[in-house]
């Protein structure tokens, strides 16, 4: 995916992300909706950082610095969903993009799915709303399901 791809799925996938922890259509869910939208947004672009130095697909798309990025609410106590942005800008490298990214690194193999498309292909930006819509369905049913439980995330 190219840049363009991960802003507008990291701005709809925020506002998605945002309206689901609040629902009730009140300031709080316009509150909700920009705590999520921002970090979300910032996150889907830090794994590209990786173009200015390293190498690209590999130094900052890999499983090690996602979990930086889920500890790092914890242990400094802000930043509360970049991770889920570099979650999301992992997606559409593996999902919607021809190339996949090198999860696993300094093992330089790279996964990707079939699915993808080139970076600028007329389809990208079909490809990343329909990915975006994949992702919202996946948080949607995963609220629902520890609600079922009990269990609020909001």
């Amino acid at each position: 995916m190219n840049k363009d791809g991960h802003v507008l799925n990291g701005l709809l996938f925020g506002i998605g992300v945002g309206f689901l922890l609040d629902p009730s259509g009140k300031e709080t869910t316009i509150i909700s909706i920009i705590e999520v939208t921002i970090p979300v947004t910032l996150g889907a672009l830090v794994p590209d950082i990786d173009t200015e130095f390293g190498r690209h697909r590999k130094t900052l798309h890999n499983l090690p610095v996602l979990g930086l990025f889920v500890a790092f609410p914890y242990v400094f106590g802000n930043l509360h969903y970049v991770w889920l942005g570099v979650l999301t800008h992992y997606i559409l490298d593996i999902v919607g993009s021809k190339r996949g990214i090198a999860l696993f690194y300094p093992y330089t193999q790279e996964y990707g799915f079939p699915t993808g498309v080139a970076t600028k292909n007329k389809y990208t930006n079909v490809v990343t709303l329909a990915i975006t819509a994949g992702e919202l369905l996946v948080v949607f049913a995963v609220v629902q399901g520890l609600a079922r439980y009990g269990v609020s995330i909001a």
